[in-house]
């Protein structure tokens, strides 16, 4: 019978490196045993030395994709990636609306590491005000969630306030990835709520390495493949966690400054169907 497999499906940009985006997200897919699928919204030229150029697609190409995919295929879970701007992301809003493509995990791709800011006012706001309530799960950094709750998140208390607040903006539960700055760290620390009100830290060894590229995206894409699949939320968290820090800690040879992690770290899980 047609549709058996686990379809998932990740709106997001294609990084013509392979590192991150779009193409981090169906390795990831592949790897956890799910069938990916793709709205298309930005294509990147860009390698390990950085982006050179990018094109938006048009926004009627990113309804058709969706059309497409809702007229053939059963999409059990879905993920956002970059959304450009705020007409994009009102794009990707009313298909969600239209269309049951299942749990939404939503990777709020607002601001990197380093603390520089990725969409401009207009679009912020509009994924606050409209995307954020739709997300089952939402996994922002610690700059991200910074921004997004107008907090300083200088303490556990202050992250864990932080996930409440994120909870009553509209999304079901939340996961805030931990700081990875800093000299003399040892291990990351990432926070979760769920909405029943279970919250838990997870905690893996830090590794020192410029090869982190699609790092966020391949969590984010775990996690999507696993709900797809019919992991509990959890569960999905705790798999992804300690598939990503598999890929960072063993390292790939690609690329000839910022690389990318390596997904063949972790086994190939076999679909079921």
């Amino acid at each position: 019978m047609a549709n058996e497999i686990p379809e998932v499906l990740t709106i997001a940009g294609s990084d013509s490196d392979g590192s991150a985006g779009m193409e981090a997200d169906l390795h990831s897919f592949f790897m956890r045993g799910a069938y990916g699928t793709v709205v298309l919204t930005t294509a990147v030229a860009g390698n390990s030395y950085g982006i050179h150029d990018s094109v938006t697609l048009p926004l009627e190409f990113i309804d058709h994709q969706f059309d497409a995919l809702a007229d053939d295929l059963h999409i059990r879970a879905a993920k956002t990636g970059m959304l450009a701007n705020a007409a994009m992301i009102n794009t990707v809003v009313k298909n969600l609306k239209k269309y049951d493509f299942g749990p939404l995990v939503l990777d709020p791709v607002i601001v990197t590491i380093h603390g520089a800011l990725l969409l401009e006012q207009d679009a912020f706001e509009t994924l606050k005000s409209d995307l954020i309530p739709l997300a089952t799960l939402i996994t922002p950094n610690f700059y991200e969630a910074e921004h997004l709750t107008n907090l300083t998140l200088d303490s556990d208390d202050q992250i864990e306030a932080a996930a409440e607040i994120l909870q009553q903006m509209g999304a079901k539960n939340v996961m805030i990835k931990g700081d990875h700055t800093g000299e003399n760290r040892t291990e990351v620390r990432d926070f979760v709520r769920l909405e029943s009100g279970k919250t838990f830290w997870l905690s893996d060894a830090y590794h020192k390495t410029d090869r982190v590229n699609g790092t966020g995206d391949t969590l984010s894409a775990v996690i999507t493949a696993e709900i797809g699949k019919g992991n509990s939320i959890e569960d999905a968290i705790r798999i992804a966690k300690r598939f990503v820090n598999e890929a960072i800690a063993n390292e790939i040879p690609v690329g000839h400054q910022f690389g990318p992690i390596n997904h063949w770290a972790n086994p190939i899980v076999t679909p079921q169907f």
